[in-house]
């Protein structure tokens, strides 16, 4: 059983994720404890267009499925709204969490 999830990244995260062979997230900058998939479309989109197209100029929207039972670890953080639910996954775990993507990351949308 897997579980769909969605991460909205800029244009240097995309080029790694495609050097991957879509299929793992780039390892976290030093400032960056934490990985952030979110748990629905309609947030990502919002990410990427208030802020990844305005720091970056482009953005974009990802898909992908992970083994349910593996995400069981982390309980879903909603952090505003109804549509604002995420899980964090600490930066030494990202690797863990990679190995438990199913299938390829997928671009759903972009925006300039």
């Amino acid at each position: 059983m897997t579980t769909t999830l969605y991460r909205p990244v800029g244009p240097a995260e995309l080029v790694l994720i495609e050097q991957s062979g879509w299929k793992k997230f780039p390892p976290r900058l030093p400032d960056q404890p934490i990985f952030y998939p979110v748990m629905n479309e309609e947030y990502a989109i919002q990410i990427s267009t208030q802020w990844n197209v305005p720091a970056y100029g482009k953005g974009y929207v990802t898909r992908f499925e992970v083994n349910t039972e593996f995400l069981q670890a982390y309980p879903v953080q909603n952090v505003g709204g109804i549509i604002h639910d995420e899980l964090w996954i600490p930066a030494e775990e990202l690797e863990a969490f990679n190995e438990n993507i199913v299938g390829l990351i997928e671009v759903t949308q972009r925006y300039e």
